[in-house]
């Protein structure tokens, strides 16, 4: 079985392309042969800056001769029914056989398809493959019509085998396929021969280029790290520069230099960002201190001078590069000391949604937001809504302009330099966190709850203005944000009835606010929710009340005007977005919980009961619940109570009324009946005591003793008996059983 080599040889692929590259390359190519009747043992996919590669092990010489037969029209159907046939079979009329079948004769077609050489199915593959591939950007050359993301200088394709190496014969747009390739640009510029990947990957080193990727990460990181050891520092590790850098180089040598003295007072974020965005640059830490205080560049070139005039070159531009950076630095500093106000002001002229108002009105919500949320996740009222009208003034800083990806994170110095207290600064950089699946939960309860009102504000603010997620569409990544809320929720163990924050911003989000002369509705809000926020049920009464225009201080139809801009009946539309919005969230919380192993339908069980706001409780109810089901009494419970159910359930359809009560252990015939009244009589205080406490691994105990009284009832008993009175009793009955299994989730949606 022979070897396949290819190589598409170009001017340079972007780094951020070349993995899809690699992948798209081998998967066109290894579907396109299967699917001609070629198999193979395995392959494997390359790429350098100027080069895709593809080794494909043990692929077969050739395809398998094929037979195929079809079945067409009657011998004696109409000419055009026949002609038809023989078109799609590509035969002709004396090469069909006539053959008896139920009603008649048929003809039939017997299609041979001789099998084929695989350098011949492999020039087809790979043609098409060029042809076709998916670059997220590409290029037409010269007066060619071959589009590639750069131009295609060679293509290099050969099947090799204990014989020797063939040529595949292939021509694509005036580029004929060779057996030769050529080494690094300017230590090994010229052209040779391949017979074979071994030999391929082995020349190609001898001539200055690593084929793999994984492997110049590897000589980086290993070199870089020897270097930094010599100095006594560490490379600080990132994982993205990495993979682009090693995508930049065909034969990688680090090397080291030092950053100035006079830019060492930058924040280390701000010089660890500036070399990683302008200069491509790892930047060096010195334990001692804590500080940045170098940065290794990696060249594409060994020189005579090992590097001295590249690093030397390299320095300049940075420390052009870093005086911008401390120009900005020492301006944003001088406005920080001054209270920012420019800064606050500056917002106001920032639009960010037409629909929803400038930044400063943003803020305005978020800070208002924090400040009921505060109570809720033991921060202080005050310093929450300090940090929400902080958080977000660096956006008009000028370091911010010059690096977007720092925002936040400068928020925290500016702070600092204002003279705010550390968790207020905390929270102005942790507020955007977490950003996505892996990203660092904040723990700070300031932070905490800034970080919540952020998320909230931005999903009730698009949620009350109709731009909700649609398919795969997410334009303001209100998915994002709504795992981020679960996840601030979840790790911080945070039990609050989620309802209350969402309406408030949903009526903020809606203009939930009057002007100055017809009094300050936000204000006596935020006063009652302040006031109550000890006790979310009240919390959520004093919404409701304000909402309404009740007891505010201000005629219920002001508010009603102001809150909805058109008229009260708008309100309802509201409870529906709440709900609305609380359902998506739900969805986002069943896909964090199926990757922690719990199933979707156990989710909607609990999420079917009262207190579905409270995600902790959720959770809490959920991982108790799948536990229990995880044992074989748990499953059979769960059979037993959709059972008592689904009888129920038809007895009340069928007489019209509900069996909700009345069940009297007098009229029980059998000993399974009186067992059942027993176990029931014993485990429903015992679940009511456990959901109380919020003891769900109680409260599963507690039931699921009801198993095997539930199971011998079931076997011994007859519901719908003769007897009207023992009828309605056992019915009763069950629906002790059922209301036993609603106090934990509704058991009725649980699959299987």
């Amino acid at each position: 079985m022979p070897d396949l080599l290819i190589e598409l040889f170009s001017e340079e692929i972007p780094a951020r392309m070349q993995a899809r590259a690699r992948e798209d390359l081998k998967r066109l190519v290894t579907e396109g042969l299967v699917q001609a009747g070629l198999t193979y043992a395995g392959a494997g996919a390359f790429s350098t800056p100027r080069r895709l590669t593809l080794a494909v092990e043990g692929l077969t010489a050739h395809s398998p001769t094929t037979r195929e037969e079809r079945k067409g029209p009657r011998t004696d159907a109409p000419d055009a029914a026949l002609e038809g046939f023989l078109r799609s079979t590509g035969l002709t009329r004396d090469q069909l056989e006539a053959r008896d079948d139920k009603k008649g004769q048929v003809w039939f077609a017997v299609i041979e398809r001789p099998g084929r050489p695989a350098a011949q199915i492999v020039a087809e593959v790979l043609e098409a493959a060029i042809r076709n591939f998916p670059w997220p950007k590409s290029m037409r050359w010269g007066a060619g019509s071959l589009r590639w993301v750069r131009p295609l200088h060679s293509i290099l394709c050969i099947l090799s085998d204990e014989a020797g190496a063939e040529t595949v014969p292939l021509t694509v747009d005036g580029i004929t396929a060779g057996n030769t390739t050529r080494g690094h640009r300017f230590m090994a510029p010229d052209a040779f021969t391949v017979t074979g990947f071994d030999d391929y990957a082995a020349k190609l080193r001898r001539a200055r280029v690593m084929l793999d990727a994984a492997e110049r990460e590897a000589e980086i990181r290993q070199q870089a790290d020897n270097l930094a050891f010599a100095r006594g520092w560490q490379i600080v590790p990132d994982d993205a520069l990495m993979a682009e850098v090693a995508g930049l180089v065909e034969w990688p040598v680090p090397l080291m230099g030092v950053i100035e003295d006079r830019f060492l007072a930058l924040p280390p974020e701000v010089l660890q960002t500036s070399m990683k965005e302008h200069q491509k640059f790892f930047s060096a830490l010195n334990p001692k201190t804590g500080r940045i205080e170098g940065f290794v560049t990696v060249a594409n070139i060994e020189t005579p001078d090992d590097g001295a005039t590249i690093l030397a070159g390299n320095q300049r531009v940075l420390a052009a590069r870093l005086s911008d950076a401390a120009f900005f630095w020492e301006n944003d500093l001088r406005e920080a000391k001054s209270g920012m106000e420019a800064w606050r002001d500056g917002l106001a002229s920032v639009t960010f949604h037409n629909k929803l108002g400038s930044q400063a009105d943003r803020i305005e919500r978020i800070a208002a937001l924090a400040r009921g949320i505060a109570p809720l996740v033991g921060a202080d009222p005050d310093q929450a809504e300090r940090a929400a009208r902080l958080a977000k003034l660096d956006l008009r800083s000028a370091m911010v302009g010059e690096f977007p990806e720092l925002q936040g994170t400068m928020g925290r110095y500016y702070a600092l330099e204002a003279g705010e207290p550390e968790a207020v600064a905390d929270a102005a950089r942790d507020h955007y966190s977490p950003l996505g699946p892996s990203d660092a939960v904040p723990t700070a309860p300031v932070s905490v709850a800034v970080a919540l009102a952020d998320k909230i504000d931005t999903l009730t603010g698009f949620w009350a203005i109709d731009e909700k997620p649609t398919g795969s569409k997410d334009p303001f990544a209100l998915r994002r944000a709504a795992l981020g809320l679960i996840r601030l929720i979840l790790s911080n163990d945070k039990k609050f009835k989620l309802k209350v924050p969402l309406e408030v911003g949903l009526l903020r989000a809606r203009g939930a606010s009057l002007s100055a002369k017809r009094g300050d509705l936000l204000g006596n809000l935020a006063s009652r929710l302040k006031e109550a926020s000890h006790d979310p049920v009240a919390y959520a009464d004093a919404l409701t009340l304000a909402a309404k225009g009740s007891d505010v201080g201000v005629p219920g139809k002001l508010v009603a005007q102001d809150l909805t801009h058109s008229s009260w009946s708008d309100y309802t539309n509201w409870e529906n977005g709440l709900d609305a919005l609380l359902s998506f969230l739900h969805d986002r919380l069943k896909v964090y919980l199926r990757d922690q192993g719990i199933r979707h339908d156990i989710i909607d069980a609990v999420l079917a009961q009262e207190g579905n706001d409270d995600l902790l409780q959720v959770v809490s109810r959920a991982t108790a619940l799948n536990a229990m089901l995880a044992t074989d009494d748990g499953r059979n419970l769960t059979q037993g109570l959709k059972r008592a159910s689904n009888i129920l359930t038809q007895a009340e359809e069928k007489d019209g009324v509900e069996y909700s009560f009345g069940a009297d252990v007098k009229f029980a015939e059998t000993d399974q009946e009186r067992a059942l009244f027993s176990a029931l009589d014993t485990a429903e205080p015992a679940i009511k005591r456990a959901m109380q406490a919020e003891d769900y691994p109680a409260a599963m105990t507690a039931i699921a003793a009801l198993r095997a009284p539930i199971d011998a009832f079931f076997e011994a008993v007859q519901v719908n008996t003769d007897s009207q009175i023992v009828r309605r009793n056992r019915l009763n009955l069950l629906s002790r059983i059922r209301e036993a299994g609603r106090q934990i989730a509704d058991f009725t949606r649980i699959e299987g």
